[in-house]
């Protein structure tokens, strides 16, 4: 158990009280002795009352510091948790776009959606294992979902559909749905396996989102949307308005 050092003891006790409570006391004996008179008695205790008066009223000064610095502290603080929140939104660069990829598709869960994307990309097996395999054999995700341009429909027979037949969880893998999209926005939906919120990876077509590479369009920058960013919403909406399409 820590000692308290003498300098600490010592200013640990209010001693304007003690001082006055033994003025006090010292004038009550001497007026029980007859040594002081009533009317020196009592300038005595108006003086202590006086003391204790000011005394009171510099405890007050210091308590408003006091408030006063704890208000600006607070608010600091609150400046600091404001900036320290999470973006809405995380741009992936060409040396981490493969990682980020397979890191979200194998953390999906439930039902998945890809949105307008170029199906060229697939053409490679090696892009295939690593964007696409690992959705389609994670466990946890229980479908997935293509709304796709009809111009892909060839792409899908020849690049994407036999490279599926070969893998584990080939059925939760839905018939796309082919639509005449006019977007230049790619995206792909799934929940996050943590939470089961929504989150999104985001692309667009053309440069410099998308680079040319032996004829087919392949995926240069990706935006991470996270699950609390209002893109989100916006991202559900679109695609369920191509999806309710007859």
């Amino acid at each position: 158990m820590h000692k308290p050092s003498g300098a600490h003891w010592f200013r640990r006790y209010d001693w304007d009280a003690i001082a006055g409570i033994a003025a006090a006391v010292a004038a009550l004996i001497l007026h029980l002795f007859h040594v002081v008179q009533i009317d020196i008695l009592l300038t005595i205790t108006l003086v202590l009352v006086a003391l204790l008066l000011l005394r009171q009223l510099r405890h007050e000064e210091r308590e408003e510091r006091v408030e006063a610095t704890t208000g600006r502290t607070e608010q600091m603080i609150a400046k600091l948790q404001d900036g320290l929140k999470a973006p809405d939104v995380v741009l992936v660069g060409p040396r981490h776009l493969r990682e980020a990829s397979e890191a979200f598709a194998r953390h999906a869960r439930g039902d998945m959606v890809w949105f307008n994307v170029c199906l060229t990309m697939f053409r490679p097996q090696e892009l295939f294992d690593c964007l696409l395999r690992p959705a389609v054999e994670n466990p946890l995700v229980t479908q997935i979902a293509f709304v796709l341009d009809e111009g892909e429909q060839t792409n899908w027979r020849d690049h994407v559909a036999p490279k599926l037949a070969a893998c584990r969880g080939r059925d939760k893998v839905r018939e796309p749905r082919w639509c005449n999209l006019k977007e230049t926005v790619s995206f792909i939906l799934a929940d996050r396996e943590s939470d089961g919120q929504v989150e999104a990876q985001l692309s667009f077509w053309g440069e410099p989102f998308m680079a040319r590479a032996t004829g087919r369009d392949v995926p240069r920058y990706i935006f991470h949307v996270q699950a609390h960013s209002e893109l989100i919403p916006q991202l559900v909406e679109l695609e369920r308005r191509y999806r309710m399409l007859r």
